[in-house]
């Protein structure tokens, strides 16, 4: 019997257990999977406590991304086979050896990536893709800061925006975190807790004003990241795990700058064929190696509180996994 990480009411790591459960028979349209690994990302661990803007159903069982195999398809379901790899990207469900989810939050993974890097590679690389691409329209020459770029969005923003041609400066907390921007090809990385950051982050520009700003933290960073942008600069709302940020509204107006909201969750809910032309694009890259996460911790599927702690304090650099033990990962 697969087992899974529930609880029946929303809480800490400590709400949780590893419970055996059932397999469901398949509906039309649905597929089984036999999960190798699975993200734990900051959201996961906010949704699992009741604290996301949006509060699932209980009880409750974590988790967002994943990769496995599927084992089982059900009615009308075309374009997969058993044993075929994939990722699966959903709203909880995931923390488990087993999921039976609908056949389009599925995607087949290229033979090179492995099941680790699978499952934390849709969410972020999506998000990334289509703050930059879609909200930010960043342009080849252009200049990029990303905030919080030890993180999971922002590793993947330093390398969709070298990707697209822009001179990308990292600004992150700990020497490792910068580490990782700079291996992830950022031209600069800034201690994102100078107190010279500003003048950091210009010179990091050429002693110009930064384009775009990818920002997944909020609080106290994103007042002084909007005032390093320049004319027409755009400001990508990410996130906000150092709170909500009150920015005074003559910012905008001064440097004719945007304040541009990202979120992925709907976008893929409002315009799914838009979602699934950006999920195609990245696979491709992702197949060709120009776009691969960053896997900082694993933890055995029975350490999954010591993986949610791990995630909630942020410190990794890189993203930290659950690895199920099914026969033959990768």
């Amino acid at each position: 019997m697969p087992r899974a990480v529930i609880a029946d009411q929303f809480g800490g790591a400590d709400a949780y257990n590893l419970r055996d459960l059932p397999s469901r028979p398949l509906q039309s349209g649905e597929v089984r999977v036999a999960i190798h690994a699975a993200g734990i990302s900051y959201v996961d661990v906010l949704t699992a406590e009741g604290r996301y803007q949006v509060k699932p159903p209980l009880p409750f069982i974590p988790g967002s991304e994943a990769a496995g195999v599927v084992t089982e398809l059900g009615d009308g379901v075309t374009g997969l086979a058993p044993g075929t790899r994939v990722s699966i990207s959903g709203w909880g469900g995931l923390f488990a050896e087993e999921a039976v989810v609908a056949a389009r939050m599925v995607r087949p993974i290229p033979d090179g990536l492995p099941f680790a890097e699978a499952a934390v590679f849709p969410v972020s690389f999506a998000t990334a893709w289509h703050a930059l691409v879609d909200r930010g329209q960043l342009r080849a020459g252009e200049t990029l800061l990303v905030l919080g770029a030890g993180g999971a969005t922002g590793h993947a923003a330093v390398q969709v925006g070298k990707h697209l041609g822009a001179r990308v400066i990292a600004s992150a907390s700990t020497p490792d975190k910068r580490k990782l921007a700079l291996d992830g090809r950022a031209d600069a990385a800034i201690d994102a807790r100078a107190e010279d950051w500003r003048d950091q982050v210009r010179a990091a520009a050429g002693g110009k004003a930064v384009d775009v700003v990818f920002d997944p933290v909020g609080g106290d960073a994103t007042d002084p990241a909007f005032r390093c942008l320049g004319w027409g600069g755009r400001h990508l709302v990410i996130g906000f795990p150092g709170g909500i940020a009150a920015l005074r509204t003559n910012l905008p107006l001064l440097k004719g700058a945007s304040l541009v909201g990202v979120d992925i969750r709907q976008f893929g809910e409002l315009e799914p064929e838009r979602a699934e032309a950006n999920r195609a694009d990245l696979f491709r890259l992702a197949a060709a190696g120009v776009l691969r996460p960053a896997i900082a911790q694993r933890y055995p599927l029975e350490r999954f509180r010591a993986a949610m702690i791990d995630a909630a304090g942020g410190h990794s650099a890189g993203r930290v996994v659950l690895e199920m033990a099914q026969p033959s990962a990768a």
